[in-house]
């Protein structure tokens, strides 16, 4: 994912452009994801941002998680190189995997995984999880495929040109194929801007697969029962049996 130097200069302007639809920006997508990570799961000492890109999602995340370390992993050095000052003091932001812990309570892929090729996608996901705590859960979001505003968004975005969109069952398949377990699915963003005084009702429907992205929490298959109470909200609908 180094190409993405290309993009580093201009990265939310080129996102917030391919989603203008929607009437809201790259940083309100950034800002949604940090704030359902700090809803829905407890805190954690550290937590690494894989694929962080500039740091977008990584300031919101320290921002709603003052007191949680949060590093970022990327192979753009250009992108790393416009990383917030305040997130390089706090944690570490690198290229290099030797420079990660092995012991994060929280790793998140954001948008990562459809920029991997998916022949590569399963030994992927199974290298990340070496660096997941024992009690720690991996979040990822991704694009919804069936979503028509989200199609076009992807086909909008210049650097999106390789993407090859994940369905869900696809996700939970490298999950389990990594030894981790499904705890929690939820679909997520369904209202634009211009609609915006619906978004109060998106908490009520993250089971329906509509929804412009999705995420999908798992961790560590034999502490799925001790994960499953470090959800919040455990008794919601969207949680996966298990």
């Amino acid at each position: 994912m180094s190409e993405f130097d290309a993009f580093a200069g201009n990265y939310q302007d080129l996102v917030s452009d391919s989603v203008r639809i929607t009437g809201d920006s790259s940083e309100y997508f950034a800002r949604y994801k940090a704030a359902y990570i700090a809803r829905e799961l407890e805190s954690v000492e550290k937590l690494l941002d894989y694929g962080c890109g500039v740091g977008l999602l990584s300031l919101h995340l320290k921002s709603q998680l003052p007191e949680t370390q949060i590093d970022g992993f990327d192979l753009s050095k250009d992108s790393l190189q416009r990383v917030d000052h305040s997130l390089r003091l706090q944690g570490v932001f690198t290229a290099d995997p030797k420079e990660l812990a092995k012991d994060y309570g929280i790793i998140v892929i954001a948008n990562v995984l459809h920029h991997v090729r998916p022949e590569g996608r399963q030994k992927l996901i199974r290298q990340i999880t070496t660096r997941l705590a024992p009690k720690g859960r991996l979040v990822i979001f991704e694009h919804n495929p069936i979503n028509p505003l989200t199609q076009w968004a992807v086909s909008q975005c210049p650097f999106d040109d390789d993407a090859v969109l994940l369905p869900v069952r696809e996700m939970e398949a490298y999950l389990r194929g990594s030894e981790l377990q499904v705890l929690r699915r939820d679909y997520v963003v369904f209202f634009p801007r211009w609609l915006r005084w619906f978004r109060s009702l998106e908490n009520r429907l993250r089971w329906l697969p509509l929804g412009a992205q999705y995420v999908v929490v798992a961790g560590h298959r034999m502490n799925h029962v001790r994960n499953r109470r470090h959800l919040k909200g455990s008794g919601n609908p969207s949680v996966v049996k298990v």
